[in-house]
């Protein structure tokens, strides 16, 4: 029996209804009033003012406790740590520089602990980098002004998707650098400010309060497709 849930990749900007959905149901599933949420900020450094900031939203979309979980610190207590993703009702992984994050989770030797609870059912939802860490993977540039340099590197793979968030403004222009390293057909999500993409452990994949932008590769091509539309849209 597959115990996984949906994961919830918000792009940011303006998700805090997609936040409100997400709290509503965590507090659906475990029949608590105030459910608590594991907030993991590794890609900011674990940064106290950007905690602050997230954890004030995310109290702000629904009545929730947040449990600060600390891993960036050279001293940080990482058995602490597990035991409080451990006990936490859901986890949340918060914005910031996606490879900087994921090199303090290999570093501290935390992936596999975080992909073993999404196995055993623990609520994962992420916001800006920290959707993009929830995905398969990602793209970097050894030297960022030659393009010939870029090359992929492994997230957390908790979700197979390979998305990008609130970049409408520069057209996905790192999504499709991502693309183009991938194999044929493969897809990628553009999750513009505002919207959030849903994934669910048979694949399925569902857009939340917003269209979501999709890519597929076709040669040397990365061929724009229809929207993913939420599904009040598809029904009018």
């Amino acid at each position: 029996m597959n115990v996984t849930k949906p994961v919830y990749l918000i792009a940011g900007g303006r998700g805090r209804k997609s936040l409100k959905s997400i709290i509503n149901m965590i507090r659906d599933d475990t029949t608590k009033t105030k459910p608590a949420v594991a907030y993991v900020g590794v890609a900011s450094g674990d940064s106290f003012p950007f905690y602050l900031m997230m954890s004030a939203m995310i109290k702000e979309a629904g009545d929730c406790q947040i449990r600060r979980v600390l891993i960036a610190p050279k001293k940080a207590d990482l058995n602490k740590a597990e035991a409080i993703l451990e006990s936490a009702d859901a986890v949340f992984m918060s914005g910031g520089d996606v490879e900087a994050g994921m090199h303090i989770l290999e570093e501290k030797k935390m992936v596999g602990f975080l992909t073993g609870l999404f196995k055993r059912g623990k609520v994962f939802f992420g916001v800006s980098a920290g959707s993009i860490m929830l995905g398969r993977e990602w793209v970097r540039w050894k030297d960022p002004e030659d393009d010939s340099t870029a090359e992929l590197f492994p997230c957390l793979g908790i979700t197979p998707v390979i998305c990008d968030t609130h970049a409408e403004a520069d057209d996905w222009q790192e999504l499709k650098s991502a693309l183009r390293l991938e194999e044929e057909d493969a897809q990628g999500y553009g999750i513009p400010s505002g919207s959030c993409l849903k994934v669910y452990p048979d694949g399925r994949i569902e857009a939340l309060d917003g269209a979501v932008t999709r890519f597929v590769k076709r040669g040397e091509n990365i061929t724009r497709q229809p929207e993913l539309l939420p599904e009040r849209e598809v029904t009018k």
